[in-house]
């Protein structure tokens, strides 16, 4: 299926967690579309930040509050009478979510149900997608790859709750919206690395900032296994779904998001690869830190959502090492940073 973006012209759109890595990025390929994009977040408190850097303001409405208040963001979603809605907003971090779980369910699982009570009570909205994790499986570490039928069983409490934020969607789904009158999916994405990436805990954003420094990359756990994807891979693929079954209900499901199997690494061969990548000497190191449970093996099967819409990735993880790169030696040295990721969105738009 050649899905063209161009269904977005003129299309009003409501993004949670607009200000995020991914929905920067989001707001950035639907504004070239000409979308009219509303975005609701709370914003960040971090030192470096691509929506600020990239200016993603100057083409959206922007709304700022918490997704846990309900009264805010219901009269941000009335003024903006989306058609369609992507719920992005989260506590992201499986670290952070040790430290703060209160926090992390509260945002994760009710900022689900309260997003979805502004649909549930609006004549507006065609399609919304609720964008989760692959760490919502109950993980057994086994090497086989996980489908949309298996048990959803986070471990820590970041994945814990997107499992519940998977539960609650398919329950709204089935309590309120069973004549099909709003088209509901959930997307479990993989790995996500891409330029303008600064969260803490993160393999790339560490390689970022120890390159900035000319410092070692720390690696904590080489070995685990994980499905990385460059940004605009699962963020297409949203962008599918969410169009797809905007004219077509049936096409309203759960979808796995990630690379083929080729593209699951180890932490230590991914980090390997963006030193020799961005050269300058670069090297890492295996530092254990015994810190809190991370999982050490989960790939996903990606079957159905290539059965269903013929779709497969763009980009190997080679090339979205280079563009990451790209991006970041960009911005290091005062580049047009808007501009880079333009020409990334329009390159990657191009296979």
């Amino acid at each position: 299926m050649n899905f063209n973006l161009n269904f977005y012209n003129n299309k009003k759109v409501f993004i949670t967690g607009h200000t995020g890595f991914k929905g920067s990025w989001l707001c950035k390929m639907l504004t070239k579309q000409g979308a009219i994009v509303t975005g609701y977040s709370k914003g960040s408190k971090k030192k470096y930040s691509l929506y600020d850097i990239a200016n993603i303001s100057q083409n959206i409405s922007s709304v700022f509050g918490d997704i846990r208040d309900y009264k805010t963001l219901k009269a941000a979603f009335d003024i903006a009478q989306p058609e369609i809605v992507f719920h992005l907003a989260a506590q992201p971090l499986v670290r952070d979510s040790y430290k703060n779980p209160v926090y992390t369910y509260d945002t994760n699982v009710m900022g689900t149900v309260n997003i979805l009570e502004c649909v549930r009570t609006s004549s507006c909205v065609k399609s919304f997608l609720n964008i989760t994790t692959d760490k919502v499986y109950l993980n057994k570490e086994w090497v086989w790859s996980y489908r949309e039928n298996e048990e959803l069983n986070g471990y820590d409490p970041y994945s814990n709750s997107k499992s519940c934020s998977e539960l609650v969607t398919q329950s709204y789904k089935n309590s309120f919206f069973s004549d099909g009158h709003v088209a509901i999916s959930t997307a479990r994405a993989g790995n996500v690395i891409g330029g303008g990436d600064f969260a803490n805990d993160r393999i790339i954003p560490d390689c970022i900032r120890a390159a900035i420094k000319h410092e070692n990359v720390i690696v904590r756990n080489p070995y685990s296994i994980r499905p990385y994807q460059h940004v605009l891979e699962p963020l297409y693929v949203y962008l599918m779904i969410a169009a797809m079954q905007y004219q077509e209900k049936d096409y309203a499901d759960c979808y796995n998001v990630g690379p083929d199997n080729i593209d699951c690494f180890q932490t230590g061969d991914l980090v390997e690869l963006f030193v020799n990548k961005w050269g300058e000497g670069m090297k890492w190191i295996n530092q254990s830190e015994n810190g809190p449970h991370e999982a050490n093996f989960l790939k996903l099967d990606c079957s159905k959502l290539k059965d269903t819409f013929g779709w497969k990735p763009h980009w190997n993880l080679e090339v979205a090492i280079e563009k990451v790169i790209e991006w970041s030696k960009c911005w290091i040295n005062n580049g047009n940073v808007r501009a880079c990721m333009d020409r990334e969105i329009e390159e990657f738009l191009e296979l």
